[in-house]
């Protein structure tokens, strides 16, 4: 199945040219996943980022005490890639990502990812751009939620 049309959907693409994304797209993998089964596991080592293009997701994490939470939903027509850090380091996985229902999600590994970057440079840079500014957005969100559990923690203990 062409599968170039919906990536032409997602952000990440928006600067990058037609026959780039066609080559991009000849490394990716299509993957299926039965709603309620797991596409990444927390705390397992990745080198693959996803493109979610039918159906939803649940991402989860666990917290200290070993209870899981769902911390956001993502469906195909949002656009959203996951796993992209692995892209950029091999430690472990810092969610779940649970099929919500049935989905169909395309995946390019590490090594594909660097080659296409180096074959395709001004591509490459604008994809890692785009992946360097969510995660950034992303760790000053979780920097904000730190500051919030902090300041409440602080108001318990002097409330008590």
């Amino acid at each position: 199945m062409d599968y170039i049309k919906k990536l032409k959907a997602f952000p990440l693409f928006e600067k990058i040219s037609d026959e780039d994304l066609k080559s991009f797209a000849a490394l990716l993998s299509p993957m299926t996943s039965a709603a309620g089964s797991d596409i990444i596991t927390e705390g397992e080592t990745g080198s693959d980022m996803y493109f979610l293009i039918e159906g939803s997701v649940d991402i989860i994490k666990t917290t200290v005490f070993g209870d899981k939470f769902v911390c956001a939903s993502l469906t195909s027509d949002m656009g959203c890639v996951f796993g992209e850090m692995a892209l950029i380091d091999s430690d472990k996985r810092s969610a779940t990502v649970r099929a919500k229902t049935d989905c169909t999600s395309l995946y390019i590994s590490r090594a594909d990812f660097n080659s296409f970057a180096d074959s395709h440079p001004a591509a490459g840079v604008s994809l890692l751009r785009f992946i360097g500014v969510n995660l950034v957005r992303n760790i000053r969100k979780e920097n904000e939620n730190l500051n919030l559990v902090y300041q409440a923690l602080i108001e318990e203990i002097e409330s008590n």
